[in-house]
């Protein structure tokens, strides 16, 4: 707020300020991503039906500009309500990942495609949205390094859902599609079912890891450079626009036994290697160059996370309340 001197009084003089909807706001990624905005000056708005039963926000509301709305992306109404005088959408809300949405192909269906197209349906053509989207889309590329334009094998329900989604924001424009690799590290919603965070939950607890088809290549981003990333579409989106761009490192592309050696390093643990197939059947590499040439790259390696993951859990014994599919029925 600026202040203007006119005839010996002092006025003041509102500045705008950007608001933005951020869908799925209580999760583990807007959890970190909602004050984030909020210390730089953005108003937000999460939306969010507490699917994990909590709110992780409430230490938030004491930046101010944080307005809260319990709802479901499914509900016409609601999302019309969310999406009053927002310019920017940043789209998080999902069910996320392939055991969750294999748990209930419907819903997953119902919520990560069918609410997408609803919020998209539903903001007008100037509102801005960043669409979160997976590099699971890539599926089994036997290895291979998948840019963009790399054939797509959406082979699980989870990929599909969040592809159809894609597809429709694609036609409408005057969005940003970010496909983001496997998250790790601690938010105020921890979810401990995501490969680094799982296996490092592993090797403190039970001084062991199992791990299905070592050699499978995954790729990796902690979930503070995850929130970076929006805040960097928000600011640049005009020369990302109508782009869709995968975000991560080149670095975290490991493969699931070099994740494992990693958190060796850190804590002392058995490895033991299981003979059968992993149900996700996910297995390339991924290009990074096309964000990383607008200037965004990340900046927190995968021992930085599971040191803090390691400091975070030791006092945590039951994995369950922090596993995805434990929310959905």
């Amino acid at each position: 707020m600026t202040m203007l001197l006119q005839s010996g009084l002092i006025m003041k003089k509102r500045v705008a300020v950007t608001k933005v909807l951020v869908t799925g706001g209580a999760g583990y990624v807007g959890s970190v991503l909602a004050p984030m905005l909020l210390k730089q000056g953005y108003s937000v708005r999460v939306l969010d039906n507490l699917l994990c039963q909590r709110s992780n926000l409430l230490t938030d509301f004491v930046y101010g500009g944080l307005e809260f709305i319990k709802g479901d992306i499914r509900d016409a109404q609601v999302v019309r309500r969310a999406l009053e005088g927002v310019e920017y959408i940043v789209h998080l809300a999902a069910i996320v990942g392939e055991p969750a949405c294999r748990k209930n192909v419907t819903l997953c269906r119902d919520v990560n495609t069918g609410g997408s197209r609803l919020i998209n349906k539903l903001r007008r053509p100037e509102q801005k949205l960043i669409f979160v989207s997976t590099t699971s889309i890539y599926g089994d590329a036997d290895g291979a390094l998948c840019a963009e334009d790399a054939p797509l094998k959406t082979d699980t329900d989870y990929a599909v859902s969040k592809f159809e989604a894609e597809k429709d924001i694609q036609i409408k424009g005057n969005y940003v599609i970010f496909r983001f690799a496997t998250a790790f590290g601690i938010s105020p919603r921890l979810r401990l079912d995501l490969l680094p965070n799982d296996l490092t939950y592993q090797a403190v607890h039970m001084k062991r890891i199992m791990i299905h088809e070592p050699q499978f290549k995954r790729t990796f981003i902690h979930v503070r450079d995850m929130a970076r990333s929006f805040v960097f579409a928000i600011e640049n989106f005009y020369r990302l626009k109508d782009g869709t761009y995968n975000v991560g490192s080149e670095e975290m592309n490991l493969s699931k036994v070099e994740v494992a050696l990693r958190i060796k390093n850190k804590i002392p643990y058995e490895l033991q290697f299981v003979d059968t197939q992993d149900i996700d059947r996910r297995n390339f590499e991924v290009s990074y160059a096309k964000l990383r040439d607008k200037g965004f790259e990340s900046r927190i390696g995968l021992e930085e996370g599971i040191e803090e993951v390691a400091r975070g859990c030791r006092d945590i014994r039951n994995q369950r309340p922090f596993l995805n599919e434990e929310f959905v029925s």
